[in-house]
């Protein structure tokens, strides 16, 4: 397995790999999860690429995406991808939407974060819908400010930062 096998209090984060990618399908074929997504739900096809791709960014620079467990059940995903549009290594999330609303996405995400600014990476992106509250309120949660907004596809788009912390003595 590539990548580091994070644990919280209730969860099991680990890195995305093969064996993953019948669950990975699922998620990201769900609209509830994926739909408000860049590039929205996946077909199987997309879904496997992009499973290539993730498994390939752990090798390149030892950060990515996690697959998220709760009581060894695949729930979601959270970490980080270099997003298409250029803005920088971007964090994402996304759950089922029967894992929702229970502080999941909350804990995994932040958890994701902080290993990856712990890594070395100096700043950290992610991109909500405005209307899509949860995620934004996920967002500030986990320590990311809003930056800026752009629209896209007709939706105003909130970019949110976090840097590592430099400590000086």
């Amino acid at each position: 397995m590539l990548g580091h096998e994070l644990r919280t209090a209730r969860l099991i984060l680990r890195p995305v790999s093969w064996p993953d990618m019948e669950e990975m399908a699922k998620l990201k074929a769900d609209v509830g999860a994926f739909g408000a997504m860049l590039g929205g739900v996946r077909t199987r096809v997309k879904a496997e690429a992009e499973m290539a791709e993730d498994v390939a960014f752990w090798a390149e620079r030892g950060i990515g995406i996690f697959s998220i467990l709760e009581q060894g059940r695949f729930v979601g995903m959270t970490g980080v991808h270099e997003r298409p549009d250029g803005r920088g290594i971007g964090l994402r999330f996304a759950l089922f939407p029967w894992a929702a609303g229970r502080g999941i996405a909350r804990e995994a995400a932040g958890t994701a974060l902080n290993f990856v600014l712990d890594a070395g990476v100096e700043r950290v992106v992610a991109v909500a819908r405005q209307d899509n509250r949860p995620s934004r309120i996920v967002l500030g949660s986990i320590g990311m400010s809003l930056l800026d907004q752009f629209e896209r596809d007709g939706h105003i788009m909130l970019l949110y930062e976090r840097r590592r912390m430099l400590f000086q003595w």
